[in-house]
């Protein structure tokens, strides 16, 4: 396993963990606008420095894109 200090995280538990990575994939995608993240997703991506916004849409940080290479 992946020793990956982004979506591992001990407070998170797992379906936490997946439901983030697959925000994290929209945000990548793109497709918020027709898929969008929840709000306290958005809140926790924020504060794992995963994402920023940007004009009130989410972007990918380069830690956030990182976390998705360890897949």
């Amino acid at each position: 396993m992946t020793n990956s200090p982004d979506l591992q995280m001990p407070h998170l538990d797992v379906d936490t963990a997946i439901r983030l990575r697959w925000a994290l994939r929209d945000i990548k995608g793109k497709r918020t606008k027709w898929m969008p993240v929840s709000p306290d997703d958005v809140r926790t991506l924020l504060e794992l420095g995963l994402i920023e916004m940007r004009d009130d849409v989410p972007v990918l940080t380069n830690e956030g894109a990182r976390a998705l290479d360890w897949s």
